[in-house]
């Protein structure tokens, strides 16, 4: 008889304030996170030495795998079968080349994690409606057996695009532990339906496919001591990449070396301004686009911009360099000039009304940046997450090119930083070209594939490897991934898509934390944390230093959970597909198999014997990324991968995509253009400035330092550290009756939060912005006290990449 029993209350709080400091070694990883927030300086002390704590069994190389992309080390301490301590890196120096890689507050957080209350302790089973809250436990056999089950019976029912692995960034810094054991279960078996992009990087990513034909990173932070001007677009690496690992190292470091004058373009006044900063350029939310445009009306009417490099490099500036067959006054200069389809004239006054930058800043800018020799200009992920992200991208790699600076040392192409990795030989799951099914979706439109999958096509919803699907999706794997719910748009819209379970026929959630996506699986499995299994870290990269980490099983799997792997492998079994998946080797011979083939091509990579006491492996490649050195050199040896063969600044593939994509019911307005234009986006600055508006005020969405994502937001020492809050400008809070620290209340059609207000002149007038990741926890009433953003997010993909955009909508705010 099964027994009904309720998910783990997320009110229950972490080990006590005094057990942790005991324990984890907080008080050292303080003295050295605050280290390296001076400037990277030497810890003050080993950790071992500050805290003066009890003898350890033993002490292991592990990483915090956090989507953060720092990818640190972590040395884990372990007495009696518990880590008792979480320190990070020992090894290195704060010179360029051989970075400290110290962890941030997240990484020194792991002990709360490991031993969370959230943590999910067996296999559970729903017994009532799917979102109801109702579970039952059963055993490992019984899930292993009704999951095989299922995707037996939903392939030979529908075909295996009926199968979808879903979205997720919690393990992506693993290797086995990554969440490729699922995509080679599902490809071993044939195939599942794919996806592209990614909900940080969607429209940028899409948008340099047509700009560059190659998603081709910029020079690296490293470079930039080559530069005479940093212009940073929407970038914050002191707070998105804010550990020793991360670029916050290579940033503070190019500072210290000498003070590059450095010019932040942002919505909000960020670490990255405040501390490296020379000069904040606030403008509205979404209206990149419209900034540049007033900038190249200005190097146009003076004379600034370089006419040689458009002229030999790109296709479309001007008239001479368009395309045959597109009609006149359709180039770039045109559009500037109001000789386009428009008729309006781009000049400084008209971007200072959509921008909210005067005119005469615009112009001061424009001068200064074009007059810079070399300038790196750049663009963190935050412009091209909106409803026009893709333009807004494009834009900013268009004003690298009309100002000469692809190609050179000290320069950049617009894009965002770029950075040299160890090539670590990757866990095969069998992706990409090699996987047996190639139609994808976006990452982002899986609901519509629910919804209704049949009706998607190429020209509509961005299909690729066919015109249209045949099925909808049917069976999901949720694997490390909060996406389900927390981090996906408009939660409403997807709470009302998973309740019919004649659509989406069966769930199943792996993770170690019970977040709020498993509410509705069908079956959540109990995943370890990757300090409970082995693995070899692929690592990251800081500028042009890249490095791999050991990661040894510190304990053994907490309660019921398994290994990624090993639940892979029993489902493979149940499939009939073992040898297929496993090939023979358990999780220890693969990374014996990772290190070998990683030494083929890194002769100097350590053996298996040599890992456990180097713990990292560093390579710096001895010079500065330099991004499309040899197309600079010579275009016509080194043509880029578009039609042209040059940077396309009118797109041909766009163009044609202008004339044929198809927009319908509420995605009518959305618009494909060949040219980066501004396009005002729905719930943008015009419409938060018309006289009958309801939500006045737009909401963006940053990255936060407490969490990575929704990784570590349930953590009680996370949260009191950082807790969640929206930011407002004074003037908005005024209007409001609003004061620091007040409850507030956040909404609009879609859905209310309750929040706390944090008042304050960093973020731009007209805007607010809220903090995305925070768990959703709606109370009796249907208000996320929680915090999530996606609450009150529109669920409305980006019109060419069907992207994420994470910085849309409009709300009013109230005080609660």
């Amino acid at each position: 008889m099964s027994q009904t029993i309720n998910p783990p209350e997320r009110t229950a709080q972490g080990p006590s304030r005094r057990t942790f400091l005991k324990w984890s070694g907080v008080a050292a990883g303080v003295a050295g996170l605050a280290a390296t927030s001076q400037g990277l300086g030497t810890p003050t002390a080993r950790a071992e030495n500050v805290v003066g704590m009890e003898s350890v069994d033993k002490t292991v190389w592990n990483a915090c795998l956090a989507n953060c992309q720092s990818r640190c080390p972590l040395r884990l301490q372990v007495k009696d079968g518990t880590i008792v301590r979480v320190l990070g890196d020992t090894t290195g120096s704060d010179e360029l080349g051989d970075f400290q890689i110290r962890a941030c507050v997240r990484g020194l957080n792991q002990r709360e994690r490991i031993y969370s209350p959230d943590r999910i302790k067996a296999p559970m089973r729903r017994t009532g409606e799917r979102g109801g809250g109702q579970w039952e436990e059963i055993s490992w056999e019984e899930a292993f057996d009704t999951i095989a089950s299922e995707m037996k019976r939903i392939k030979e029912e529908y075909g295996n695009e009926a199968l979808f692995n879903h979205y997720g960034s919690g393990s992506t810094g693993g290797n086995i532990t990554k969440r490729g054991s699922s995509r080679r279960l599902m490809n071993s078996y044939g195939g599942y339906l794919g996806y592209y992009g990614s909900y940080s990087t969607a429209q940028i990513t899409a948008a340099s496919q047509f700009h560059y034909g190659a998603n081709i990173a910029s020079n690296s932070f490293e470079d930039n001591r080559n530069s005479e001007l940093i212009v940073m677009f929407g970038n914050n690496p002191l707070e998105t990449r804010m550990s020793g690992g991360g670029e916050l190292a290579v940033v503070q470091k190019m500072r210290q070396e000498g003070e590059i004058r450095t010019i932040i373009i942002d919505p909000r006044y960020s670490d990255t301004a405040l501390n490296v900063g020379d000069e904040w350029v606030a403008l509205r939310p979404g209206t990149d686009a419209a900034l540049v445009a007033g900038f190249i009306h200005v190097m146009l009417e003076e004379n600034l911009h370089d006419q040689e490099f458009l002229d030999k490099y790109c296709q479309g500036f001007d008239e001479a360099t368009m395309p045959e067959g597109v009609p006149e006054n359709l180039s770039y200069r045109s559009y500037i000039e109001g000789k386009g389809p428009d008729g309006i004239e781009k000049t400084p006054e008209w971007a200072s009304d959509i921008t909210g930058v005067p005119a005469d800043t615009i112009r001061r800018l424009a001068r200064e940046i074009a007059n810079a020799k070399p300038a790196a200009i750049g663009q963190g992920w935050g412009p091209q997450r909106h409803a026009n992200g893709e333009n807004s991208a494009r834009a900013i790699m268009l004003l690298a090119a009309a100002t000469g600076n692809i190609g050179i040392p000290g320069g950049g192409n617009g894009m965002r930083e770029g950075n040299t990795k160890i090539p670590v030989k990757a866990f095969p799951d069998f992706d990409g070209d090699s996987a047996p099914v190639s139609t994808q979706i976006s990452c982002f439109n899986w609901i519509d594939a629910i919804n209704d999958g049949p009706s998607m096509t190429a020209e509509k919803d961005g299909v690729r490897g066919k015109d249209k699907l045949d099925v909808g999706i049917k069976f999901m794997f949720v694997n490390a991934s909060n996406t389900l719910i927390n981090q996906h748009n408009d939660v409403h819209v997807t709470q009302e898509t998973l309740k019919d379970d004649s659509k989406l026929e069966f769930i199943v959630v792996v993770d170690h934390q019970w977040t709020p996506s498993c509410d509705w699986g069908d079956i959540v499995l109990p995943a370890t944390t990757n300090f409970e299994e082995i693995d070899l870290v692929p690592g990251a990269s800081c500028g042009d230093m890249g490095w791999a980490i050991w990661a040894d099983k510190a304990i053994e799997p907490l309660y019921q959970a398994k290994t990624g792997y090993e639940i892979c492998t029993e489902i493979a079994k149940r499939l009939g597909i073992e040898e297929e998946f496993t090939q023979g080797r358990t999780q220890e011979e693969w990374r014996s198999w990772i290190i070998e083939e990683t030494r083929k091509a890194e002769p100097d990579f350590p053996t298996e014997e040599e890992w456990p006491e180097v713990g990292v492996f560093r390579k710096h490649t001895g010079k500065h990324r330099v991004a499309m050195a040899d197309f600079r050199e010579d275009p016509e040896a080194n043509p880029l991968d578009t039609p042209s063969g040059k940077i396309e600044l009118f797109s041909t593939k766009l163009y044609e995509y202008s004339q044929t994509w198809v927009f319908e019911g509420e995605r009518e307005g959305d618009k494909v253009t060949a040219l980066p234009e501004y396009i005002e986006q729905w719930e943008g600055q015009a419409e938060a400035r018309s006289a009958d508006t309801k939500y006045p005020l737009q909401c963006i969405a940053h990255h936060y330092k407490g969490r990575t994502h929704s990784s570590y937001a349930n953590l009680a020492m996370s949260q009191e550290m950082h807790p969640q809050m929206l930011w407002i400008n004074p003037v908005d809070a005024r209007e409001r009756g609003i004061d620091n620290g007040d409850t507030i209340l956040v909404f609009n059609d879609r859905g209310t939060i309750q929040t706390e207000a944090r008042v304050t002149p960093r973020i731009v007038p007209g805007t607010v912005s809220l903090p995305q990741g925070a768990w959703y926890k709606p109370n009796a009433e249907g208000v996320d006290i929680g915090g999530n953003v996606n609450t009150i997010m529109k669920y409305h993909p980006s019109p060419l990449a069907k992207g994420n955009p994470g910085h849309t909508a409009l709300v009013e705010v109230r005080k609660a």
